[in-house]
């Protein structure tokens, strides 16, 4: 690392610290970047860059992890976290959350209380596979050889209702590893995430079916060209296998790379998307 990579590390380093010891303050740019003696147009390129995220996007983020620590508190008000968390109101912490969890703060606190979700478990051409669905779509969808997939759905949604019961949703999802893929009804999703999150995984729906393309090129899509691990960790956390193709995001060296549900099924995903398009 030349040095001139290194004092922009530690400028960053610094914003991040002052962000962590001051969000309860909800500082806006300004602030931040006269704390670390930038101007206010280039530390917010700088940031960007090496965090993948803006300072604001930074702030909210910490914000609603806090406020996410408060809400274990069964006694404690939604005005109460607002206010703890340095949020203007109700509103201010509704509108957060709404925009980085996928959900309101009260249903964040119920854990997923009175949501009831169907799931089954089926063959596929990689193994058994758990899919569930809400009534808005599918939500969640993994290869259960040998991991506890219905426990992964349960730490997901805490207090929800499962029934183990098919129904249509799961039946048209699955319908993608026996029918022509022409013939597919739209498959609806039920997707929570941070909005990060929600671009990187809304980009894979772009990749076309037998294709491949990089970290990086997702990176490059969304407007983070220096957001590559990022990226890599918001698709190792991809709720729903196969749909969500991240099967067909590799390295940039030509390596397969890493998978949730394991770099071997990984490859064979690839090689029969593959012989399913020459066919």
């Amino acid at each position: 690392m030349n040095e001139q990579k290194i004092i922009h590390y530690n400028r960053i380093a610094d914003a991040i610290t002052y962000i962590k010891q001051n969000f309860k303050d909800q500082p806006n740019l300004d602030e931040i970047a006269e704390n670390v003696h930038v101007s206010p147009f280039h530390f917010q390129r700088l940031f960007t860059e090496w965090v993948g995220v803006s300072p604001k996007k930074f702030l909210q983020y910490t914000s609603v992890e806090y406020a996410k620590q408060i809400l274990k508190n069964q006694q404690v008000t939604l005005f109460d976290v607002a206010y703890q968390t340095g949020l203007s109101g109700t509103g201010r912490l509704h509108d957060l959350f709404v925009k980085i969890e996928g959900m309101t703060p009260g249903e964040y606190k119920n854990g997923g209380e009175n949501l009831v979700i169907n799931y089954s478990y089926a063959e596929s051409p990689f193994g058994k596979i758990l899919v569930a669905s809400t009534s808005k779509g599918i939500c969640h969808m993994a290869f259960a050889d040998n991991r506890d997939a219905f426990e992964e759905l349960q730490k997901r949604f805490p207090k929800a209702s499962f029934i183990q019961i098919v129904d249509r949703c799961q039946q048209d999802a699955l319908f993608i590893f026996t029918r022509d893929w022409k013939e597919l009804k739209q498959i609806k999703l039920h997707l929570k995430g941070t909005d990060f999150q929600l671009k990187v995984w809304e980009t894979l729906l772009k990749i076309p079916k037998g294709g491949l393309t990089t970290y990086g090129a997702i990176a490059n899509h969304i407007g983070n060209p220096k957001a590559s691990r990022a990226v890599g960790t918001a698709i190792g956390n991809n709720p729903i296998a196969f749909l969500i193709p991240c099967h067909r995001v590799i390295q940039s060296t030509g390596d397969l790379g890493q998978y949730h549900w394991g770099s071997t099924r990984k490859t064979a995903i690839i090689g029969w998307e593959a012989v399913k398009m020459d066919s």
